[in-house]
């Protein structure tokens, strides 16, 4: 059994590229896989491994300048849910692309996931989505608004062509794990939107705490890892990964014609060349040689959040 961490911690890290290899050196030696993302506002990831090796790796991030504090969320696997370690370095933690946010100063108001349906359940409350469409399109709470955004970082712009859509509105907004909205309710904040709240832990917390009889939450939840997606009780979901494009494919998906597995799928059958199709069909064939010698092929990577 694999435990599963996911964390982030917004600090001041002057020179991130200096904790890259320890924490690199220390994944590999206690086994540990998965993706850290260093910059200079903190630190953020998702890794794997035995629970030795994930308390080492706790217990490493939790000693660096200002992470003391750190908290994570923990699930479970029967397999290990990544290829590889990889600790990289990032302009940002999350990418916004707004350079004067600072979730170190003032974020929205917290939001237990006991006390989350009685908020958005409210008539006076808007409740949004800040994840990615890939991630809305398999799940979503009741009623939430979808920005249709492809990337976190035309959130800003969304907000500002429907912001009238919300007046007089309190807002309240969900990711996966909490660390989006931590900037998009300083960001909300900073353009004078004086009541914002967000779902403390995220979706993921959600999922862990909230009995499915009481639950608002339809679908099942994105997660950056090879299981692809979770339910409640954060257990594995029944969706799996386009090879190509990497997003989440039902198995009604994978029976639709345009469906080539490890190739393509419906919604990225015109996205790629004849040559890129080519080259994932040799991927594809190297995985099917890996898994009869009995090994493993990393095959594509997660995304990132």
């Amino acid at each position: 059994m694999f435990t599963i961490a996911a964390l982030y911690h917004f600090t001041r890290f002057p020179d991130p590229a200096a904790l890259r290899a320890p924490l690199q050196q220390l994944a590999e030696a206690q086994g540990v896989k998965g993706s850290l993302l260093l910059a200079q506002e903190g630190i953020n990831g998702t890794i794997a491994g035995p629970r030795a090796g994930i308390d080492a790796m706790l217990a490493h991030i939790r000693a660096l300048p200002g992470c003391a504090g750190l908290e994570h969320k923990e699930s479970f696997s029967e397999a290990m849910p990544f290829g590889r370690m990889k600790v990289r370095l990032k302009r940002e933690i999350v990418t916004m692309g707004q350079p004067d946010i600072d979730p170190r100063a003032r974020v929205g108001h917290y939001v237990a996931p006991a006390d989350w349906n009685a908020l958005i359940s409210a008539p006076d409350v808007a409740v949004i989505d800040t994840r990615n469409d890939y991630e809305v399109q398999i799940g979503t709470f009741q009623g939430a608004v979808d920005p249709g955004t492809a990337s976190f970082r035309e959130f800003p712009a969304w907000w500002e062509a429907n912001k009238e859509r919300f007046h007089n509105k309190r807002i309240a907004m969900f990711c996966t794990g909490g660390i989006r909205c931590e900037k998009s309710t300083n960001f909300l904040l900073g353009q004078g939107i004086s009541e914002v709240y967000h779902l403390q832990g995220g979706i993921l917390k959600y999922l862990e705490e909230v009995p499915e009889r009481e639950s608002l939450w339809d679908g099942q939840c994105y997660v950056f890892d090879q299981r692809v997606s979770v339910g409640h009780g954060l257990q594995p979901g029944d969706y799996g990964s386009c090879h190509a494009c990497r997003r989440p494919v039902s198995a009604e998906d994978r029976q639709r014609p345009e469906y080539e597995d490890g190739v393509q799928c419906h919604r990225c059958v015109d996205e790629y060349s004849d040559a890129d199709r080519a080259r994932f069909r040799e991927r594809r064939h190297q995985m099917q040689l890996a898994e009869q010698r009995g090994q493993r092929h990393l095959g594509a990577e997660p995304r990132e959040p």
